[in-house]
């Protein structure tokens, strides 16, 4: 039973141990005479009959408090606690009268996620206008040129279309990856069944990608004894192009380098089967490792577009390895090299 003191009803006290989010009850001299488990979880300081401002130091939700005592109206009220970490309440704030003396509750909802995914939502809407609008911006550009001062110049039209034909793979190649990532979203719930072999998978990207590594000066070498997971070979596939695909383009040596190796290993370990991509490239900063996997996010934007990346293949193989219940590791240290490892959940013999 809640912790109270009198007057506090005690079917009030038994009502907000009932409710599943944090709840405060302050008296008059808004001392606080009542907390839930929720919110005695959450506030592991708090003191019965100690003054309120003594574990809630927020000067809005006290003048909320104030105004409720006076006026008898509920309200609403946003706080943000910034210790120990920063987190959003929305605080509901009510009076009700005892058959003695009056009290009012805060209820408390952690806000905290649902901005934090809003935030997201206007970060990506912005990130993709504006991955969208740079090459649209050229494609305009060169076809209005091509419609006026350089109309009768052949030299000039085919080296624009070119370009042109280079910026639209571009467009075409961001609304796929935005398209791909919309629908793993969709499913993120929903576990893929069938049994996969990364052991051909993987050999299949990478005789798929031999003219690009023989091109770039990268040598691939593979690994890849029968290695059976759970999941759907096209998104697996998808997760292999995309690290495979990274180091090569990433790890490719300048002209007066010799030639560098990316491994490639498949196998199983502690429950799990792996696909792991390793570089012998620049390598990557400790500051920039856990943002690798965000949206648009890219370590040398410019170098990233040179080499037709949309900075959504590492988010893509992240929430592909979401919905198959794996993850994907990675290390690297300036000067050597990078190792992308895809965990996926090896098949239970049972469902073979």
């Amino acid at each position: 039973m809640n912790e109270t003191v009198d007057p506090v009803d005690s079917l009030v006290a038994s009502l907000i141990d009932a409710m599943p989010e944090p709840v405060l009850v302050v008296d008059a001299g808004v001392r606080l005479v009542a907390a839930n488990g929720p919110a005695r979880a959450m506030f592991p300081h708090i003191r019965l009959k100690a003054p309120l401002a003594s574990t809630l130091r927020a000067v809005d939700l006290h003048d909320a408090i104030a105004r409720v005592l006076e006026s008898g109206q509920a309200e609403d009220v946003s706080w943000l606690d910034r210790v120990p970490v920063e987190r959003l309440f929305q605080v509901h704030v009510a009076g009700f009268q005892s058959a003695t003396a009056r009290f009012v509750a805060l209820h408390l909802h952690d806000a905290t996620e649902s901005r934090r995914l809003e935030k997201a939502r206007v970060d990506f809407v912005a990130n993709a206008s504006h991955e969208l609008r740079t090459p649209l911006a050229s494609l305009l550009g060169f076809i209005e040129t091509l419609q006026g001062p350089a109309r009768g110049d052949a030299q000039a039209r085919d080296r624009f279309l070119a370009i042109m034909l280079e910026q639209a793979r571009r467009m075409a190649r961001l609304v796929d990856d935005l398209l791909s990532l919309s629908r793993i979203e969709q499913n993120l719930h929903v576990q893929p069944k069938a049994a996969v072999d990364l052991a051909p998978l993987a050999q299949h990207v990478c005789d798929a990608l031999a003219p690009l590594a023989m091109e770039s000066r990268v040598r691939i070498e593979i690994e890849a004894p029968t290695t059976i997971v759970r999941g759907e070979r096209d998104e697996l596939l998808r997760v292999a192009e995309n690290l495979i695909e990274n180091a090569i383009k990433y790890s490719a040596p300048d002209l007066d380098q010799p030639e560098r190796k990316v491994l490639v290993q498949v196998g199983a370990r502690e429950g799990m089967g792996f696909l792991s991509v390793r570089d012998e490239g620049p390598g990557i900063a400790p500051e920039n490792i856990p943002r690798l996997t965000e949206r648009f996010y890219r370590v040398d934007v410019g170098q990233s577009r040179a080499k037709g990346g949309t900075g959504l293949g590492l988010a893509l193989a992240k929430h592909i390895l979401a919905r198959h219940r794996g993850r994907l590791g990675i290390q690297s240290a300036l000067g050597r090299g990078s190792a992308f490892t895809a965990f996926i959940p090896l098949i239970d013999r049972n469902d073979r």
